[in-house]
């Protein structure tokens, strides 16, 4: 399961830290506005039957003193009574029309028993007066009772006025004031919480930052250790510090291994150069003696026909310097072997009709396997199909003779008397580009286990008269057309394969 990108994180991080902000913001905001509202029916309901009680009891102690006039300082006891029991309201009486015993209409009378002053406060609010006159009107105008409510920040103002029983034209009136919806440290509260939310918000913030620090310094790393060799962006030869003091901890221990490995990479280049120069002193020591060894047989018996023509008669004169001729020839055949490895091979490739060419390769051979009993064959299949390139191969005819020569001689001499040679060339297509594929196969004993891998090195051979360069030869004669020379597998004897392009690489 793939994880997800650091962006994704990121950005899911901030969705989360989002939504729990909006979330609280919500949640104050309900509970700010329900509590409000519920703050302020409760305190109409308590100002309403504030109300009530008081003009209740003013009526019973009007009627009990057996007076229909408005009584001043009975309302001034009413009123200390009921309010002294509900703190934060204040109240008073009103007369629309001119009472008995009273010189004008307006407010009658007033208390606030619960105010913390100093003293008893008998003085209306002016800033409430008009909305405690416009309650007393409308109830007044409906002749029951009436409340309204000012709201002042986070404060709200509720004023109920209501008839006085028995009294006609005089009205009780409640003033009282709701708190906060929080409580009295409401509003403190809620920038303390917004504090909070914006603290949150500015640590996300950094966190964020911090973070997008991080990745461009890792991916920093990242390129400096990715980059290879060769390229303008090639990793240093130390890592440059970051400025993190925990990444540089792992800055430096990648700078202690890469120290590390540029002394081991150092010491296999060291023993590389020790062993390929052991490996070249041991190939220079293979190949002398090889070559004293081809060399040695034939001057040996040079020198045996040489002592023995010098004591005999003209005609055994004549055989000695025949046999001492095919001896040379045999000598240089193996330095003009020797030669070809040493020296790089040169192709001179051009156009060849392959079919003619083949047939006098193998025509060639055709007196040796007849010597030796052996039945030699060509089998060409260079039919061109519909949409191929009819164009002849090109490559160079005296190099790929002469490894072509070297399969079919090495053929001939490890197959027995009476066996099979068989040559096999074909035009196949290899990576959609088409290539010439010339197989030699034969029915003998085939190539022990022990020689396959190494068959076509130098000196490998497996007969006892062989110098083991015809094979060598053969395959550098491929690699130079851009080809190559293998041992394919076979049911019986061996089969060895030329495969090279069928046109030049441009």
């Amino acid at each position: 399961m793939t994880r997800p990108s650091f962006s994704t994180q990121l950005a899911t991080l901030w969705a989360l830290v989002a939504g729990i902000c909006a979330v609280l913001v919500a949640l104050i905001w309900f509970m700010a506005t329900s509590g409000e509202s519920q703050q302020i029916a409760a305190a109409r309901l308590h100002a309403a039957s504030m109300c009530d009680a008081v003009s209740v009891r003013y009526s019973r102690s009007a009627s009990l003193a057996g007076s229909s006039a408005a009584n001043i300082d009975l309302m001034h006891a009413v009123l200390d009574t009921v309010l002294a029991q509900s703190p934060g309201v204040e109240g008073g009486f009103w007369s629309r029309a001119v009472q008995p015993g009273i010189a004008s209409a307006g407010f009658l009378a007033y208390a606030f028993p619960t105010y913390e002053g100093s003293g008893i406060k008998r003085d209306i609010p002016d800033a409430e007066t008009p909305l405690i006159l416009h309650t007393l009107r409308s109830s007044a105008s409906t002749h029951g009772t009436a409340s309204n409510v000012i709201s002042n920040g986070p404060d709200a103002v509720v004023a109920v006025a209501c008839p006085v029983t028995g009294a006609e034209n005089i009205f009780a009136w409640m003033l009282t004031r709701t708190r906060p919806p929080l409580g009295q440290h409401g509003e403190t509260l809620v920038w303390l919480l917004a504090g909070i939310l914006a603290t949150l918000l500015g640590m996300a913030l950094a966190v964020t930052l911090m973070l997008r620090r991080w990745k461009s310094k890792l991916t920093r790393l990242e390129l400096a250790l990715s980059a290879e060799p060769g390229t303008d962006a090639a990793r240093p030869a130390r890592l440059a510090h970051l400025g993190e003091r925990d990444l540089d901890v792992i800055v430096g221990a990648l700078n202690r291994y890469l120290e590390r490995n540029e002394r081991l990479q150092q010491q296999m280049v060291d023993l590389g150069r020790k062993l390929a120069r052991e490996e070249h002193f041991a190939a220079l020591g293979k190949l002398a003696a090889q070559l004293a060894h081809e060399i040695r047989n034939p001057a040996g018996a040079m020198r045996l026909k040489a002592e023995n023509a010098l004591a005999g008669s003209r005609d055994r004169q004549e055989g000695a310097l025949r046999f001492m001729l095919d001896q040379l020839g045999r000598i240089e055949s193996q330095v003009a072997s020797l030669l070809a490895l040493t020296q790089p091979i040169k192709i001179d490739a051009r156009p060849v009709c392959i079919a003619p060419w083949l047939a006098k390769v193998v025509e060639s051979h055709r007196e040796l396997a007849q010597q030796r009993r052996v039945t030699l064959t060509l089998v060409a299949r260079f039919d061109q199909g519909p949409g191929v390139d009819s164009a002849p191969p090109q490559f160079d005819e005296e190099q790929l003779r002469r490894a072509l020569d070297n399969l079919l001689l090495n053929a001939l001499r490890h197959v027995p008397e009476g066996g099979v040679v068989t040559v096999v060339a074909a035009r196949e297509l290899k990576c959609d580009r088409p290539s010439l594929r010339i197989d030699v196969l034969d029915d003998g004993a085939g190539v022990p286990p022990g020689q396959r891998e190494c068959i076509f090195e130098p000196f490998v051979t497996g007969r006892p008269d062989g110098s083991g360069l015809g094979l060598s030869i053969v395959r550098e004669v491929a690699s130079a057309h851009g080809g190559r020379a293998y041992l394919d597998e076979s049911p019986s004897g061996a089969c060895f394969v030329i495969e090279i392009p069928w046109q030049p690489f441009s």
